[in-house]
């Protein structure tokens, strides 16, 4: 195949997604341009220069396909456009209405408090971007090299797809003349709240496939809310909070559909003694996970049936009423106090989801030292992330550094890994296994070495013609 495939992130972990597909002649086009994170930003955790910055040359670069709004896809978008890249940005019409947010946020926390500077930016992003619908062939290049690009549901978040590149490589309608190349992105579990599950391509020549937990199963939905709900009860039976750290996009609108159904289910139910389940306070405290939840709100074409139903029923699985949120950071400390030092129960929903940064962090320093309450991790902890150490160390009596201050961990840690928004290991062979045309190449990425390893001896032994690389 006389295609060449750059990858620019994502194959030393699960972080700084950037793949770059060389056209015959000199054009390329580039798929997604993420940030590093934990471990595989720099060795104190920070994000290294090197790592942000575009470390490649951009001459020939037609295009920008993003597979979804997830900051270690698109968080080095600034730095493209400043590196020199004046191509359209290709996404779904969801993501163009949610990635100014992400940019946005993400160059507010890590770049510049300069509003001006960051309006330029986002202006100059926005003129850039080619929302696409679903399912529609949009062509970039006119060949030969020709090449041609599909958006499909991927189920990961709002707005995320998988991506299809038609290259034609010569003159003439035969088989021959013409490569099908699949992005997989990050791929959703099926069943997941609110988003249709995604649909295998019918065919690929060559799959770049994410393998983020290609070495393991999810539990079944219904029995994580079971466990949801546990271990929420749990925490109001000692008298404390129970801490969820989550992204603020995907994870945050997933807790909130999950946290409604058993509300709803259970509102008469005793959450813990005096305490209904519909006196229940959930508070999301993250002005960011506020405004994209808003945004999945008004997005609800792109809803699932079963959440469709539920507005229908005049439900509001993502407004209801025990929630609140937390506005500006005078309100975040005051909340901290509050719980931090009272014995009222509740769910704090706060990003970053890994433990990075943001307010999760407080309730963190505040409330791990506590053995009243409980942290609930919902979502992958990358290696070198302060999540990662708690949730490592944290059921055996460890420690965490945050903010530079050692804390020992006295609050009971847990891990749902059914909340997470990738397919796992079953997901990913199925959705190489029901292509009507398995692809004669396939590319591992996006995942930690264990992970990838286990999922490519298992493609081998399943498709012993498919070619399974390991960049």
């Amino acid at each position: 195949m006389p295609l060449e495939l750059t990858h620019h992130g994502a194959v030393d972990g699960v972080t700084g997604s950037c793949h770059q597909l060389h056209l015959p002649g000199g054009a390329s086009v580039l798929v997604d341009c993420g940030l590093f994170q934990g471990a595989e930003t720099s060795a104190d955790g920070t994000a290294a220069a090197d790592r942000l910055q575009i470390g490649f040359p951009l001459a020939g670069v037609c295009a920008l396909v993003v597979t979804h709004v997830h900051i270690d896809h698109v968080g080095r978008l600034p730095y493209l456009v400043a590196a020199g890249f004046t191509g359209p940005i290709f996404c779904t019409s969801a993501s163009a209405l949610l990635l100014p947010m992400v940019i946005e946020d993400a160059l507010k926390v890590g770049v510049t408090r300069d509003r001006a500077l960051i309006a330029r930016v986002i202006a100059r992003m926005r003129e850039q971007l080619v929302p696409l619908p679903y399912g529609q062939w949009q062509t970039v290049l006119r060949g030969p090299p020709g090449l041609r690009l599909r958006l499909q549901p991927a189920g990961h978040i709002l707005g995320s797809a998988y991506v299809e590149l038609d290259v034609q490589l010569a003159a003439g309608r035969a088989a021959a003349n013409r490569r099908r190349v699949v992005f997989s992105g990050d791929l959703g579990a099926p069943y997941t709240p609110l988003l249709p599950a995604p649909r295998p391509p019918q065919r690929a020549d060559l799959l770049v496939l994410e393998s983020t937990y290609g070495d393991r199963l999810h539990e079944p939905r219904r029995t994580r809310r079971e466990r949801l709900q546990a271990l929420c009860e749990h925490a109001f039976a000692n008298g404390g909070t129970l801490l969820v750290p989550a992204f603020s996009i995907g994870r945050t609108q997933e807790l909130l559909y999950e946290l409604e159904e058993i509300i709803h289910r259970n509102r008469q139910r005793q959450a813990a003694r005096g305490l209904p389940w519909g006196e229940v306070d959930v508070i999301v405290d993250s002005p960011l996970a506020a405004d994209f939840t808003a945004g999945y709100a008004s997005l609800r074409e792109h809803w699932d049936a079963e959440a469709r139903r539920k507005l229908a029923a005049g439900r509001h699985p993502l407004a209801f009423e025990q929630l609140t949120t937390v506005g500006d950071h005078a309100a975040h400390l005051r909340m901290v106090q509050a719980l931090a030092g009272s014995a009222r129960p509740a769910i704090v929903v706060a990003a970053s989801g890994m433990c990075s940064g943001g307010r999760i962090v407080n309730y963190l320093k505040a409330m791990l030292g506590d053995a009243r309450h409980d942290v609930l991790f919902c979502g992958y902890q990358a290696a070198g992330t302060p999540g990662r150490a708690i949730q490592q160390y944290g059921p055996r009596g460890g420690y965490v550094d945050l903010d530079g201050e050692r804390i020992t961990i006295r609050a009971g840690i847990h891990t749902l890994g059914g909340f997470s928004a990738h397919a796992d290991r079953k997901n990913l062979l199925d959705f190489v296994g029901r292509m009507r045309r398995p692809p004669a190449q396939l590319r591992l990425v996006h995942g930690d070495d264990p992970a990838k390893q286990s999922l490519a001896a298992e493609l081998r032994r399943r498709h012993p013609g498919m070619e399974v690389v390991v960049p």
